[in-house]
């Protein structure tokens, strides 16, 4: 063992329990809550998770920053806090297509995406990590912002407007979707490379 993985086999490792990690587990209790808002048959409900859903999103923007500037990143962490993104944003798609209000092919091309990419990610973790770049930040924004006016009770005739926006989020989730499967192919020829000249 060199200095260096000595060095990191001896430093502190951050404590499970942070507040972090308890914004990631507040936002899991957030995904069941919001599904039965959504069908619970009163307007006042739907306002209900569309202020749930929201909250929910900020957190997952939250709890990374703390993790990050307060050094409190954990196994669990990087476990759990995309299991709840998934979550919350599949389970609103889903919620949504089977109350008619978005097509199934959409909340189908977006769930096999982001599965895909989630288990192309674990295979590829012995070559390297893929950081995450700026497409799949914008595809997560148009992704919530979609959602949100989805479940906001807007006036019909706007209703458009969440068409719009999460056509944009379905081409930005796709392209980035097929960005991450050349990267992973690339970091993996990359690393049968290097072994096969040392």
């Amino acid at each position: 063992m060199n200095s260096h993985d000595s060095a990191a086999a001896s430093a502190p490792q951050a404590p499970v329990v942070n507040i972090a990690n308890a914004l990631t587990v507040i936002r899991l209790v957030m995904v069941p809550l919001f599904v039965v808002f959504m069908f619970l048959d009163h307007p006042g409900w739907r306002y209900a998770a569309f202020v749930v859903f929201v909250l929910a999103a900020i957190t997952d923007h939250i709890d990374g920053e703390i993790a990050r500037r307060r050094n409190l990143v954990t196994d669990f962490g990087k476990i759990a806090d995309p299991i709840a993104d998934k979550a919350l944003t599949g389970g609103a798609l889903v919620v949504l297509s089977m109350l008619g209000e978005l097509w199934w092919w959409v909340t189908i091309c977006i769930l096999v995406r982001e599965l895909g990419v989630t288990a192309l990610r674990f295979v590829v973790i012995r070559y390297g990590v893929i950081a995450a770049s700026p497409g799949g930040k914008l595809k997560t924004v148009l992704q919530i912002v979609a959602i949100s006016v989805y479940v906001c009770p807007l006036p019909e005739p706007l209703h458009f407007v969440a068409h719009i926006i999460m056509g944009a989020a379905l081409l930005v989730t796709l392209w980035t979707g097929g960005d991450y499967v050349v990267k992973a192919l690339k970091l993996r020829h990359s690393a049968k490379a290097r072994g096969a000249g040392s």
